[in-house]
């Protein structure tokens, strides 16, 4: 069975990547497109866990082997039975590489030719992270700002249509990148699978074309951008996406439309700004969010709280905000975002 150091992202040629952890290692985040064939399942890896510290190694090896046995049996009928001879898998597993090495024995006598990552997930994520500073160099940022509800998203939506390089950190993040920006349903991923999405997408650019991005703060959620790429996107010109404050009210009625239906989501999601608006404001705000009056509680949310706050980040963080593009929507309906994106597609590639 060959054993082999796999370079960062030199991944192709292989059929099958196959990550030997358990369920939730390989949901906090894995290589991309790795399938979860676990070795020990969540329950067994705490069961043999505990075996070692309370009873000792080798009995706990002993259950272990067991286990590992069973499930590498279970996946082979489910999996491998109706495979070619030049089915060519890549696994790994998380450092040690006994869970891996366990499967990879199986596969190799069967005569599979089999691959392993020396060093596991840790030595992935360790490359991975190295790696974004270097893919980040290279790129020529185009930062789309603009205050909140005016439609940057529709935007880099639209930019993607028109056959634009775009990075949705908000996309990748499950996040609307703001206090009130948790979407219901959509947890984020976590901080390491997020990393990973961020990678791919830098993988996936070309350095001579530009890369549109939302001017966004160093945390969307509860996750934050990778050092490298945020000190890149601040050093980056801005255009910044103008559009009325009415269509803006308009478009977060549409956008956010979960609070509209549900007022006491709303309400519990005001409720985080307590304490930069005080009690009393937000009281009021709820009470005007129960009686019906959501647009005008959108209105002053925008004014009061959203405006300032953005300008006055805008012009800490970014160098070129004060020499921004204005890119002026007549509203907020696709037809105008798409006139928007073509003139930036017109103007940056100029």
């Amino acid at each position: 069975m060959a054993r082999m150091a796999i370079p960062l992202g030199a991944l192709g040629g292989f059929s099958t990547i196959i990550d030997a952890r358990s369920e939730d290692e390989h949901a906090l985040d894995h290589l991309p497109g790795a399938v979860n064939w676990p070795s020990l399942t969540n329950e067994e890896r705490i069961f043999v866990g505990t075996m070692y510290k309370q009873v000792g190694a080798f009995d706990a090896q002993k259950h272990g082997a067991a286990m590992v046995a069973a499930n590498i049996a279970r996946h082979i009928q489910r999996e491998v039975l109706t495979l070619p001879k030049s089915w060519q898998p890549l696994i790994y597993c998380w450092r040690g590489g006994k869970r891996s090495g366990s499967l990879s024995l199986v596969l190799g006598q069967i005569g599979f030719k089999v691959n392993l990552i020396e060093g596991g997930y840790k030595a992935f994520r360790a490359a991975l992270v190295e790696d974004i500073p270097k893919r980040v160099a290279p790129l020529q940022f185009k930062v789309i700002s603009g205050p909140t509800g005016s439609g940057k998203t529709r935007l880099l939506q639209a930019l993607i249509v028109e056959g634009a390089q775009v990075l949705d950190l908000e996309a990748l993040a499950c996040h609307r990148s703001s206090v009130l920006g948790h979407i219901p349903g959509q947890p984020q991923p976590s901080q390491k699978h997020f990393d990973t999405l961020v990678w791919q997408a830098l993988r996936s650019f070309d350095p001579t074309r530009p890369v549109f991005v939302e001017s966004e703060s160093r945390k969307v959620g509860n996750l934050s951008v990778p050092e490298s790429l945020m000190l890149a996107m601040r050093e980056s010109p801005c255009f910044e996406l103008q559009i009325s404050l009415e269509e803006r009210v308009a478009l977060l009625m549409e956008d956010y439309n979960f609070f509209v239906q549900d007022h006491d989501l709303f309400c519990r999601r005001l409720d985080a700004l307590v304490a930069i608006r005080g009690k009393a404001v937000v009281e009021a705000w709820k009470e005007r969010v129960n009686t019906g009056h959501i647009e005008d509680v959108v209105r002053d949310l925008l004014v009061l709280h959203y405006d300032p706050t953005y300008a006055s980040s805008m012009v800490r963080n970014f160098t070129q905000n004060a020499q921004a593009i204005a890119c002026v929507a007549d509203n907020r309906h696709a037809e105008s975002l798409r006139k928007v994106a073509q003139a930036l597609c017109q103007t940056t590639t100029a």
